[in-house]
């Protein structure tokens, strides 16, 4: 028995006006039920999203789009439409399925809320599609349907095997510390082949990684760390911005973890940000930068060839993991749920002394609760086409209004590019909705004959005073 929910005028109103796009999309009640399981498809094989069907479109004047509420009859009428549904996936599972009902409108509009699945999903016509944009793109090849079953952590390219002479990492010294400290009664080459890390003679790339002591020799741009510094508050570096020549990062998975870290954390010593009482050093919870230089390493997707990327910026700190979020994990959900794309690598690395991620699968929420002991606002994770990136920002828990009235304690007046290098806040024009609510609330005053970028505020004469002095 399927619910339905009653809406509001204003409710309707933002359903007919969604746009089509990578999460939303809308359509008639009278197409075939077989095409929309190419929608489900998609959605569920990427990041989710919602289809609303019984909305009618035409086009008006100037090519605009027009949108009308024509829904079904009563829930027996979608019966075609539900039965092709769980053909592609049982409802209740990946599929929530809602009738909505507008008592302005004539029938019930059918809302799907489609999950990102954990395995790949085809549509009635034994296709997999993809969301991409408002697109739902075929995968009919071997290499797109290989590069899906990667970005769901299906298949994990640590278990390729390398052509390469297995001594690499059996007669390896961090392989000889590890089975000292380890499994002391264990053969380095008996043990390899127990935990599958040898296959017919080759090992695997999660055991050229863990324990070969050069592994970027062995597979180039697939697992090394560069970390940058660029000298501006913009949303993306350049050249002229790069200060000095990226830093590598190489070696074996846990060196390189703990260098990354230590290489970053000496970095960002170097940054100073304009605070309440003029220059101050910048500083990052050394546990946020911990777990996320760890998670970064661990869960990457190493069929990808690209490095790990740490830019350090003047307000902020990017970690850029090559791959998507593997399974059903979504940046909604991450802190609570938890899937390997890596799981030999997650499991072997914790085996080691002092390992990096000493509570699997707690990584990322220790992360946010470091920032939130400094009173730094949470890290911010973005899934890109091809990677994941979590943003450190340096901005504090205190409203832009606090950040702004405690600096001008200490000084007469703020111009709108100091007001964005002690808020944290990167938008000139955000600054300024944030100058005005000070102004109107009686706070702030503009400083007469300043125009330009040479405009300030300053707060207003009270008692013969200024500046709360």
């Amino acid at each position: 028995m399927f619910s339905v929910e009653e809406i509001s005028t204003d409710q309707r109103d933002l359903v007919l006006a969604l746009p089509e796009g990578h999460f939303h999309d809308l359509k008639s009640k009278d197409i075939a039920p077989s095409k929309l399981t190419k929608t489900i498809s998609a959605f569920a094989n990427a990041a989710g999203g919602e289809l609303y069907v019984g909305v009618d479109e035409r086009t008006g004047p100037a090519g605009a789009k027009i949108r009308s509420w024509r829904g079904f009859s009563d829930v027996e009428e979608a019966n075609g439409h539900i039965q092709a549904f769980e053909q592609v996936s049982p409802l209740g599972t990946y599929v929530k399925a809602t009738f909505l009902w507008c008592s302005s409108e004539a029938g019930l509009v059918l809302q799907l809320v489609i999950l990102k699945t954990r395995e790949i999903i085809a549509a009635t016509d034994d296709i997999v599609y993809i969301r991409r944009g408002a697109q739902n793109l075929p995968l009919q090849t071997e290499e797109q349907l290989a590069r899906l079953r990667f970005d769901k952590g299906i298949a994990s390219f640590e278990a390729e095997s390398v052509n390469i002479d297995p001594r690499v990492i059996t007669n390896s010294t961090i392989t000889l510390d590890f089975i000292l400290s380890v499994v002391p009664s264990a053969e380095p080459e008996a043990w390899f082949r127990k935990q599958l890390l040898v296959v017919e003679n080759k090992p695997t790339v999660a055991a050229v990684v863990l324990f070969a002591e050069l592994p970027q020799a062995v597979l180039p741009k697939r697992c090394g760390i560069k970390i940058l510094r660029y000298k501006t508050t913009e949303s993306t570096g350049s050249r002229e911005t790069l200060d000095s020549d990226p830093l590598t990062v190489e070696g074996c998975l846990y060196d390189q973890i703990f260098q990354a870290v230590t290489e970053t954390v000496r970095v960002v010593e170097d940054v100073k940000v304009l605070g309440s009482t003029g220059l101050e050093n910048i500083k990052y919870p050394n546990e946020t930068l911990h777990e996320i230089i760890t998670n970064a390493v661990l869960h990457r997707d190493y069929s990808i060839a690209a490095d790990i990327q740490i830019r350090v910026f003047d307000n902020r700190i990017e970690v850029e993991s090559p791959g998507k979020l593997p399974g059903h994990v979504t940046t909604d959900n991450i802190l609570t749920e938890q899937f390997a794309r890596n799981g030999t690598i997650v499991r072997l690395i914790n085996k080691f002394p002092n390992p990096p991620n000493k509570d699997v699968g707690e990584g990322l929420n220790t992360a946010f609760q470091a920032m939130r002991a400094l009173r730094l606002k949470d890290p911010v994770i973005e899934e890109r086409e091809t990677s994941v990136v979590v943003q450190i920002r340096h901005e504090r828990l205190a409203s832009p209004e606090e950040a702004i009235l405690s600096y001008l304690r200490q000084h007469d007046e703020i111009t709108n590019a100091i007001a964005r290098q002690v808020t944290g806040i990167a938008s000139e024009n955000k600054v300024k909705d944030v100058f005005y609510r000070l102004r109107d609330a009686g706070k702030l005053e503009r400083i007469p004959g300043r125009k330009g970028s040479a405009s300030a505020w300053r707060r207003p004469l009270r008692n013969g005073a200024r500046n709360g002095k």
